[in-house]
């Protein structure tokens, strides 16, 4: 429709006439506590809103059809599309070259050694002690006095205290949670009284003894612990603001990083105030996970021992390679929605299925926190620390990368899927081992990639209808669906934002299908279980499409909207009816 022009005063007032039902209160009983609350909604077995699994999806006002207005739909005019039409790996992929590092690219393998067949070996360097690097357990700057406080420059090494003590758990056949507290407390001492263990405690001595292998298992960590030297010869680089750079290590090497997470031994990592040194990175050491029992503490643990069970059996220890990648949006890509003549492009949209399965191969997003892996350490868990627990490799990523600006993403390619799960939030459990059977690349990935993507977190749902909020929501979601090659998967997504950061699904599916038509990929859609959105999101898809309508119309009218729904305040507007109105009010001035 070339000649569909932003509304004017006349029309914003009839759209305020014509919308006549104001948006009923919605209290979520299931909001999630404080410690997870910047997180959405999981993406398997998992509410894409805050009902819990299983129950009806029942919507707000916003997202049912405003009463006798049915949305427009032209017969002959295009639908959406079916999943198998979307791009995916591995049939979809960019030709990869020999595995190589440069100046953005830090590679902690042999690269030598592995572009000729050799397999995996770390490759030699040198550790550095500073804001760049992370600071190593086993760094010779990393002291200890005689009372085991840390010390700047003098008394001694403290991976000296640590090897000892790990060594001592290691050499048992069999080691209890006080063990491994004696352990984790002699060298951190400071915190002696103030860290529990109440939580892994519990945990040991609840489950059944026929899945109760910890005691053999604390000795295998401690020993996959003591293998960190041997297996990370050079300084890993921290992920930082505005450095679009990137890493990759090998599956054994994560691994060994995880082990000295689970036994604490990462320095300057404990505190986080506004004046600590790694305040702007998420917590690594385990200790916020073994304290405070709670049964999701005991779900979360189930998950995070069957990881150390299958990495530390020789049989059955992954082989491969993971990449994180910092991606930064250009200010030259941003700011120039109103200009943007791309129409829209696939989209898939059900409320069968998940992200992670029926979006295998697809560009999965993470509805992230800004602080990568949220409450996967504590108590959140909801779409992003689930699927922190189902694949591990991922929170090894909280040891090295800063909290997301609002122009930045994460980008995981390679990590391996450990476990199966059901239910969300208070319902979650560990449903057992994964047998993960994907393909993997020239370098040795896994062919999955994560779209580490934070939403906004509104305190009150109406900060969202601000052009300001909107904009960024398009610079973040181009910023992850942004390609670097001509064949690249297309995106599962879904409810982006949408549980506790209050988010409207309406709102941000907008705000994907023109990112992603940007970006020129197409989209599986994921209501989970809401039927409402997904006839509505196909309604308006079919229409938009019909008429095509290009990102710079659908922006303004986006521009529109918000100027009616802060004019209407609490009385939601919904976005769909809106936009179908104004075609049918272009419609009849034809």
């Amino acid at each position: 429709m070339a000649g569909w022009h932003r509304n004017d005063s006349s029309q914003v007032r009839d759209a305020l006439q014509q919308d006549n039902h104001p948006e009923s209160s919605h209290t979520d009983k299931h909001q999630p506590q404080k410690e997870h609350s910047s997180k959405d909604t999981p993406h398997q077995a998992c509410p894409s809103s805050s009902s819990p699994p299983g129950s009806p999806s029942t919507g707000d006002a916003r997202e049912r059809q405003v009463e006798g207005r049915e949305p427009m739909r032209p017969k002959g005019s295009p639908s959406c599309c079916q999943l198998n039409e979307l791009r995916r790996l591995p049939q979809c992929h960019n030709k990869l070259g020999k595995l190589t590092f440069d100046r953005t690219h830090t590679v902690l393998v042999d690269v030598s050694y592995f572009n000729c067949g050799g397999g995996i070996k770390p490759q030699r360097g040198r550790l550095l002690w500073d804001r760049n690097f992370v600071k190593m357990p086993y760094s010779p700057e990393n002291k200890i006095n005689k009372t085991g406080f840390l010390m700047s420059q003098t008394q001694g090494q403290r991976w000296e205290v640590i090897s000892k003590k790990l060594k001592d758990v290691a050499s048992r056949k069999a080691a209890n949670v006080d063990q491994v507290e004696e352990a984790i407390i002699k060298y951190n001492p400071k915190y002696k009284g103030q860290w529990s263990f109440d939580a892994l405690s519990s945990f040991v001595k609840c489950i059944p003894e026929q899945e109760n292998y910890f005691s053999t298992l604390f000795p295998k960590i401690a020993d996959l612990a003591l293998r960190l030297p041997d297996q990370v010869q050079k300084a890993i680089p921290l992920l930082q603001k505005e450095r679009p750079v990137a890493v990759t290590l090998s599956q054994e090497q994560i691994s060994c990083l995880l082990a000295n997470a689970f036994f604490c031994t990462f320095p300057h990592r404990n505190v986080s105030g506004p004046n600590a040194e790694y305040h702007n990175y998420p917590s690594i050491n385990f200790t916020s996970l073994f304290g405070n029992w709670s049964l999701r503490k005991k779900e979360k643990l189930r998950a995070i021992m069957h990881y150390f069970n299958v990495v530390t059996n020789e049989n059955s220890k992954p082989k491969g390679l993971v990449t994180f990648e910092r991606r930064c949006l250009r200010d030259t890509d941003t700011h120039n929605w109103d200009s943007c003549k791309e129409t829209l492009h696939k989209l898939h949209v059900t409320s069968d299925g998940s992200i992670e399965t029926e979006g295998t191969g697809l560009l999965q997003v993470d509805f992230a926190s800004s602080s990568i892996g949220g409450g996967v350490l504590g108590s959140g868990l909801v779409q992003e620390e689930i699927l922190f627990l189902m694949s591990p490799e991922l929170i090894v990523s909280r040891l090295f990368t800063e909290k997301l600006s609002d122009n930045e993403c994460l980008i995981i390619t390679g990590c391996q899927q450990f476990s199966r799960y059901s239910g969300f939030s208070d319902s979650f459990e560990w449903a057992g081992p994964y047998e993960d059977y994907l393909e993997r690349d020239k370098w040795g990935r896994m062919k999955r990639q994560i779209l580490v993507m934070d939403a906004l977190n509104f305190k009150r749902r109406q900060e969202q209808y601000s052009m300001i909020n909107v904009i960024r929501e398009l610079n973040k979601a181009y910023c992850g669906f942004k390609g670097q090659g001509p064949n690249e998967p297309d995106i599962a997504t879904g409810k982006w934002g949408c549980g506790a950061f209050n988010g409207d699904p309406q709102l941000k599916a907008v705000i994907q299908l023109m990112a992603a038509a940007k970006a020129r990929r197409g989209l599986a859609f994921f209501t989970f279980r809401d039927r409402v959105l997904e006839q509505g999101l196909q309604d308006i898809y079919r229409l938009l499409v019909t008429e095509g309508i290009t990102v710079d119309k659908l922006y303004r009218q986006l521009e529109d909207y918000c100027g009616v729904q802060q004019a209407r305040g609490d009385q939601h507007v919904d976005l769909f009816q809106f936009i179908t109105n104004n075609v049918q009010h272009y419609r009849s001035h034809l």
